[in-house]
């Protein structure tokens, strides 16, 4: 285990800078400190979006169409496709620019969403509208609880419930909670990304493919394989409480590329929590996660949690745990609460 020191997470600097260019966009967004979603959207733009032009162009010589769909899987999946999946998750949760200019909170979700294999609002009714409203609980769709969660066999029926019936399930929550409101643009979102897929692969199904399809299941991997990590860990006596069926994961590159989104723990309990703001709201309750012997890990985010659970390695997981207060005696309190906590059970 680690002894918890310092945090070097990503927290809001104001360097002054009085740009035309700074000040042009910042004065037309609700909260200036989103500015670097601004950076990101514009270099997906001038990137990712010209590339995907190219791949459609007819009579490329192949080695150059194979040369840039090779570039595109690179710039995509390796470079992209994380922190724009997170900035999608920061501006659902606050709106990004004011309500003036609310036509502009479309450009993430619909123009740059599917070249990240986002079908527009669907990430938005699932995580918003569900997740958040029942927190992991059994009426929550994408709820860890029901699976044994250092399994891989367990992960991968959790996988094929998500890919084939992620969204009929989520339209019968909707329908099931008298939230016929979200269902309309849960629909038109979804069925507009798979009519344009259709459309495409008929005129060009090799483009259709790289361009859309293939950061399509590389996202929805992903998505199921982190909130798996975030949701590992979940005490049956009370699993209803962020600080003991979350984790959090402090000082990572994750962190850093992907704006705090390793501080789930916090993020449960204070959802609308800027975040710049996480790593402050962390050590200012620094004590409460000792109390619930909650579990946070340094240098490590969650996908290499779903991992080492995976491949069952609790020997590193433990490595990499943060003891905060010491509130773990040794290696094997740590271990034998984490694989308590990772057992499958249905809450009563």
């Amino acid at each position: 285990m680690r002894t918890y020191l310092n945090n070097t997470d990503p927290r809001y600097k104001n360097h002054n800078e009085n740009s035309l260019f700074k000040i042009f966009f910042t004065d037309k967004l609700t909260d200036e400190r989103d500015f670097p979603f601004i950076i990101l959207s514009l270099k997906i733009l001038f990137t990712v979006v010209p590339n995907a032009i190219l791949l459609f162009l007819p009579n490329l010589p192949g080695w150059l169409w194979w040369s840039l769909a090779l570039l595109h899987v690179v710039i995509v999946i390796v470079v992209y496709l994380s922190p724009f999946t997170l900035m999608l998750h920061n501006t659902s949760h606050r709106r990004f620019f004011k309500a003036k200019y609310g036509f502009a909170n479309r450009i993430i979700p619909w123009l740059i969403g599917p070249f990240m294999g986002q079908s527009p609002e669907l990430y938005h009714s699932h995580h918003i509208g569900m997740h958040h409203a029942e927190g992991n609980m059994p009426e929550d769709e994408s709820s860890t609880m029901p699976y044994q969660r250092d399994s891989f066999g367990s992960f991968l029926k959790y996988l094929a419930l998500f890919f084939f019936n992620g969204f009929f399930g989520l339209l019968l929550y909707f329908n099931r909670k008298n939230r016929k409101d979200m269902i309309p643009k849960t629909i038109y979102g979804e069925m507009s990304f798979v009519l344009m897929v259709i459309i495409l692969s008929y005129f060009n199904f090799p483009a259709t493919f790289f361009v859309f399809i293939f950061p399509f299941i590389g996202i929805r991997f992903g998505m199921v394989a982190g909130n798996w990590g975030q949701h590992a860990f979940v005490d049956p006596s009370a699993p209803s409480n962020p600080y003991l069926n979350s984790v959090t994961c402090i000082n990572c590159f994750y962190n850093k590329n992907c704006f705090n989104d390793g501080y789930h723990i916090g993020h449960h309990v204070k959802p609308h929590l800027h975040w710049t703001e996480m790593p402050v709201d962390f050590e200012k309750n620094i004590n409460k996660y000792t109390e619930h012997q909650s579990l946070v890990f340094e240098k490590i985010d969650h996908f290499a949690v779903w991992f080492l659970l995976m491949v069952n390695r609790y020997d590193w997981l433990a490595s990499y745990a943060v003891n905060i207060n010491n509130a773990f005696s040794s290696d094997e309190e740590l271990i034998a609460l984490m694989k308590k906590r990772v057992q499958a059970f249905e809450n009563k």
